[in-house]
C-alpha cells in the first residue's frame, strides 16, 4: 500500500515554514506530535484487517479532527468517514472528502439547514455515481422526530440524503430500541420523503469498547449482535431488510467483525492509539496497532523527589487516565501525574529511580487520543521515528472542540 499525506495551501500551519526538514528537538513544548511511519503502518493493518473479512471501512474523523488525515485514510481503503458534529463534515467536505456519516442526531432547525446545505454541496451531477452508496452524506436518526425535521430541512434541497436508524445495543445512550421500535421508525423513514432514503441501521456500543478484557468485549457484542439480529429479522418481514450495518470502534471491531453481522465497521483511535486502548488484552484476531501520537513536551524544574514538565491538563485529556511516559533509550522510566493545567509531575517508575535533567525532552503517550487534539491548534507530522525523525509538516486541528 503507498499512501502519502497530501498537504494543501489550506492545511498547512502557521509554523510550517519554521520547522519542515528538522529535527524533533527544534519543536517547541508542549506540541501535539504524530509519528506518520506509525500513523501509516495503523492504516494498512486496518485496511487489510477489513479487506480480508469483506468489511466496508468507515473510520471516525472525530479522533483526528484532520482533513489531511481523512484523506490520507481515504488514500488506504476506508469508503468514507464517521464524524460527531456537522462542523467536521463541512470542515472534512470543505477539503474534498465526499463520503461523510454525521454519526449524532440533530433536532436544531438551524443545524439542519446546515445539514441540507452540505448536502446540496456534495451533490453529484452525474447521476450514474450519485447512485453509489458512497457518493452521499448520510446522518442518523433515533426518534419520529427526527426524521420529520430532517425531512422539513431536505425539502430546501434538490439533494438525496442517506439515513440509518441508531439501534441502542446496550450503550443506554441514544438509540432506538432494537426490535418493534426500531421497525416503526423504518417504516416511517421509508414513506416519509422522497429526500431521505433508508439506508441501514447503526450500532455503536461504545462502553463494550472500552473493556479491558477479551472475553468482557466478546460477552457484550455477542448480546449486542443478539439484539441486532432480532431487529434485522423483523425488518426483513416487513420488507424493510437493512441495506447497510454500520458501527462498532476501536474497542471490538475484531469482535464486531466476528459476528457476521456488521458490514462496515467504525474505528477511530486505531489510527494513532493512546494508553487506555493499549491496556486492553488484545484479541489475537485483531491486527498489532501501535502508539502514534504523543505530546512532547520539556522538563522545567528538578528537585531530590520528582521532576516538573510544561504539559498538564491543558495539553493532555485526562478523561481516561494519566498519559504514559514513553522512555526512549538512555531515558529514566518515568510516571506522569497532572500537576495542573499548565505542569505535569514526574516521578521514578520505581523507588530510587533516575529522574530527567533540566531542559531534557518527554514524550507522552495520551490517556484519551481524541480529546487530546481538541487540546491543540495543530500537529507536527515526524518521520523516522521520535529519537531521530525530521519533520514533514505542520497541520492544523480543522475542528476543535464539538
Amino acid at each position: 500500500m503507498n499512501v502519502q499525506l497530501q498537504v494543501t495551501d489550506g492545511m498547512r500551519a502557521a509554523i510550517d515554514k519554521n520547522l519542515i526538514g528538522k529535527g524533533a528537538d527544534a519543536i517547541g513544548t508542549p506540541a501535539l506530535v504524530a509519528d506518520l511511519d506509525a500513523v501509516n503502518r495503523n492504516l494498512q493493518r486496518m485496511s487489510e484487517f477489513a479487506a480480508r473479512r469483506g468489511l466496508r471501512l468507515r473510520p471516525q474523523a472525530n479522533t483526528h479532527k484532520s482533513a489531511a488525515f481523512a484523506l490520507l485514510q481515504m488514500q488506504s481503503g476506508a469508503a468514507g468517514l464517521s464524524v460527531r458534529t456537522i462542523s467536521e463534515a463541512e470542515a472534512l467536505a470543505a477539503h474534498g472528502i465526499r463520503a461523510i456519516l454525521i454519526a449524532g442526531e440533530v433536532l436544531d432547525p438551524a443545524k439542519l439547514r446546515r445539514v441540507a446545505a452540505l448536502a446540496q454541496r456534495l451533490k453529484l451531477q452525474d447521476d450514474d455515481r450519485l447512485a453509489k452508496d458512497d457518493s452521499r452524506l448520510a446522518i442518523v436518526v433515533d426518534s419520529a422526530e427526527g426524521v420529520e425535521r430532517l425531512a422539513q430541512a431536505m425539502q430546501l434541497t434538490s439533494a438525496l440524503i442517506d439515513v440509518f436508524i441508531e439501534v441502542d445495543i446496550g450503550q443506554s445512550c441514544c438509540g432506538v430500541p432494537p426490535g418493534s421500535a426500531a421497525v416503526r421508525l423504518a417504516r416511517l423513514l421509508a414513506g416519509r420523503s422522497s429526500k431521505l432514503r433508508y439506508a441501514g441501521l447503526y450500532a455503536r456500543h461504545g462502553s463494550a469498547q472500552r473493556l479491558r478484557l477479551t472475553l468482557e468485549r466478546g460477552a457484550a457484542i455477542t448480546q449486542a449482535a443478539a439484539r441486532m439480529q432480532e431487529t434485522v429479522r423483523l425488518l426483513q418481514d416487513v420488507g424493510l431488510p437493512p441495506p447497510r450495518v454500520t458501527g462498532g470502534g476501536t474497542g471490538a471491531f475484531a469482535q464486531e467483525a466476528a459476528s457476521g453481522l456488521w458490514d462496515e465497521i467504525q474505528p477511530g483511535s486505531y489510527l494513532f492509539m493512546d494508553a487506555d486502548y493499549l491496556a486492553h488484552e488484545r484479541d489475537p484476531a485483531q491486527p498489532q496497532l501501535e502508539p502514534a501520537l504523543y505530546v512532547k513536551a520539556q522538563v522545567i524544574s528538578v528537585s531530590a523527589r520528582q521532576a516538573v514538565c510544561d504539559a498538564g491538563s491543558n495539553s493532555l485529556a485526562l478523561d481516561r487516565g494519566q498519559p504514559r511516559v514513553i522512555a526512549l533509550p538512555g531515558q529514566p522510566e518515568l510516571l506522569y501525574e497532572n500537576g495542573g493545567g499548565e505542569r505535569g509531575i514526574l516521578r521514578p517508575a520505581t523507588e530510587g529511580g533516575a529522574l530527567p535533567a533540566l531542559g531534557d525532552t518527554v514524550w507522552l503517550l495520551p490517556g484519551h487520543c481524541g480529546p487530546t487534539v481538541s487540546l491543540h491548534e495543530h500537529y507536527v507530522v515526524l518521520g523516522g521515528g521520535l529519537a531521530s525523525g525530521t519533520v514533514l509538516a505542520a497541520l492544523p486541528v480543522d475542528v476543535r472542540g464539538g
